[in-house]
């Protein structure tokens, strides 16, 4: 085998695993418990992800391997570090951070939301990030206020 092909698969190896960071929030990074839970899970299975990759003997191999798991692990390290748990909201006179928000919008529809962290924002689930265009609306509104959202009217039915 040529030393030159050698140099020329490490090389392709290596470009593989030399990804870049994934983009971290300019936001601070708040999170409910279950949040920092789901941070803390997804940081262990990086690190466990990591060891797998690592244990591969071909270092071609286990360089491709290891490229996803290392940004995951340093991505979710950085999350974990920086998460500031917020408290639960004591009160639901006002939207904030935590609360489940039902609204209803010029069409007819009526949504309901938690307000939550970025990482643990779903809105397929039922959650949306503090730092979204709605959920910047409603933050410190009560029952019964309207805000204006693009052409829409938003009315906030409950506060939970």
């Amino acid at each position: 085998m040529s030393v030159a092909f050698v140099k020329e698969e490490s090389a392709e190896a290596a470009s593989e695993t030399l990804l870049p960071d994934r983009p971290i929030s300019p936001h601070p990074n708040l999170v409910t418990e279950a949040g920092l839970q789901a941070l803390e899970l997804q940081l262990q299975q990086a690190r466990e992800a990591y060891a797998v990759a690592n244990a591969v003997e071909d270092v071609n191999e286990r360089r491709r391997q290891a490229g996803h798991p290392l940004r995951d692990l340093r991505y979710y390290a950085a999350r974990v570090h920086t998460a500031q748990l917020m408290p639960v909201p004591s009160s639901t006179d006002k939207v904030a951070f935590g609360n489940t928000v039902t609204f209803s919008r010029d069409d007819g529809r009526v949504q309901t939301y938690r307000i939550v962290g970025e990482d643990e924002a779903d809105p397929t689930k039922g959650s949306i990030s503090f730092v979204s265009p709605v959920a910047r609306l409603l933050i410190g509104k009560a029952v019964g206020d309207v805000v204006q959202s693009g052409n829409q009217e938003i009315e906030i039915i409950e506060i939970a």
